[in-house]
């Protein structure tokens, strides 16, 4: 037996995504990574300090997020956890590819890492190496071991698309095999690479899949996943007509950091120069107006304010031009677990 539940905004709690460097060692065909937007530099760790004391006088609330890039290829990730760790933030997450560089597991213990978060997007090495690289999938497998080995929590990210939306349903067994606690469903989204690509190479299909297969899909496999006794999260997505849309970035206490000191509180946005807050000598201050949080105040039929400018794709309208669902925030998840489970991680964007 499973339970669902929509996760709700809260203010009360805040999740701090930091994007320590932009580099990866993989070229993901999905990654959502853009170097014109987000900086190619990597962050000296007193810079990563200063930014994270920004946020200390919220910090027994907060969940920090370390990524990249690839965060592990960064020396002084160690050093970045250990300062967030004695600063009391809630919770310490890294998301990796896998590959675990400078020993990162012999130099951080699990009492100051809550998850490392792990990619894999295939229920086999084939369709996972087409989208993320050669031998990334047999890699990112012996890293969860590894991790799981040395007594860290682990948790798997899956980001759907028409490359691998066919394997989902191989994912249970997969998933009880590694042993992981969590299990995330990605929705892509037409940023970085995949807004400069548009189409897969090899189909006329775009990499995001349609409404009538997410709502086949998705909430099926996460209710497997979760009689695993896993606990699963994956985005909303579409609501009823009827169903009233909230916005994160009024509601909610989200920080997107990027290298160039950037910070945007909609994922979508990250791959315009409208960026609500900016770090200036190290200090978080407000961006100039126009920026995303005047888009937040918008009320549209259609929802997201953001997802009708960049990706109307996916919206379907009547004969009389009425919309025929809402899309959701993009931050609004739905969470599955099986009676009983009480495993807890911050969320992902």
């Amino acid at each position: 037996m499973t339970v669902k539940r929509t996760v709700a905004f809260s203010k009360n709690s805040s999740n701090l995504f930091f994007h320590i460097l932009t580099k990866c060692n993989l070229r993901c065909r999905h990654c959502y990574i853009n170097p014109e937007q987000h900086g190619e530099k990597k962050l000296p760790l007193s810079t990563i300090r200063a930014w994270l004391d920004e946020f200390a006088s919220i910090s027994a609330t907060t969940n920090v997020i370390f990524l990249g890039g690839e965060p592990t290829l960064h020396p002084d990730l160690p050093g970045a956890i250990k300062y967030a760790c004695d600063g009391g933030f809630g919770s310490i997450t890294v998301d990796t590819n896998g590959y675990l560089f400078h020993d990162i597991l012999s130099k951080v213990s699990p009492q100051e890492v809550d998850f490392f978060s792990f990619s894999l997007d295939g229920a086999t090495r084939k369709t996972n190496d087409r989208i993320r690289g050669e031998g990334s999938y047999d890699i990112c497998k012996k890293g969860i071991q590894k991790a799981i080995d040395k007594g860290f929590s682990a948790s798997l990210i899956y980001t759907v698309s028409t490359m691998n939306i066919h394997e989902l349903e191989l994912m249970p067994a997969l998933i009880k095999k590694l042993g992981v606690d969590r299990f995330f469903i990605q929705v892509i989204g037409l940023r970085g690479k995949v807004a400069l690509i548009g189409r897969t190479e090899d189909s006329k299909d775009t990499l995001q899949v349609s409404r009538s297969k997410w709502l086949d899909v998705i909430p099926a496999v996460a209710r497997k996943v979760a009689e695993l006794g896993v606990t699963v999260s994956y985005p909303k997505v579409f609501l009823e007509p009827e169903d009233r849309f909230e916005c994160a970035g009024l509601v909610a206490q989200n920080y997107f950091i990027f290298p160039n000191g950037r910070v945007y509180r909609c994922p979508l946005c990250e791959d315009h120069p409208i960026h609500s807050l900016v770090f200036k000598d190290n200090k978080l201050i407000q961006n100039e107006s126009l920026n995303e949080s005047d888009l937040f105040k918008l009320n549209i039929p259609e929802g997201c304010v953001m997802n009708k400018l960049i990706q109307p794709q996916n919206l379907s309208y009547t004969i009389g031009g009425v919309p025929e669902y809402k899309i959701a925030c993009c931050l609004l998840k739905e969470e599955v677990s099986g009676v009983g489970c009480q495993v807890s991680a911050p969320p992902l964007a």
